[in-house]
């Protein structure tokens, strides 16, 4: 496993109420939904990113707004029409 060190200004942590550790879950969990809803990672390895079970992840993705279905509108409106 890899790790990636980030540098976070002592004022942004005072401003969050939030310890280095919090945030650094907090950020590996938004990494992963924004890859995810960029579709640069599969629903998997996005939870695999998140440190959690896909079913899991994709029930987390409600609470950032992001859908769980990669479909756009047209092929979706398409798929209901040929159901």
């Amino acid at each position: 496993m890899s790790t990636v060190q980030l540098q976070i200004p002592e004022e942004v942590l005072i401003s969050l109420k939030e310890t280095p550790e919090t945030i650094a879950r907090e950020m590996q969990i938004l990494a992963a939904v924004k890859l995810f809803e960029l579709g640069k990672l599969s629903s998997g390895r996005a939870a695999q990113l998140a440190g959690m079970p896909r079913v899991q992840f994709l029930l987390l993705l409600g609470k950032y707004q992001v859908s769980p279905f990669s479909l756009t509108t047209e092929e979706l409106e398409r798929d209901v029409h040929n159901a």
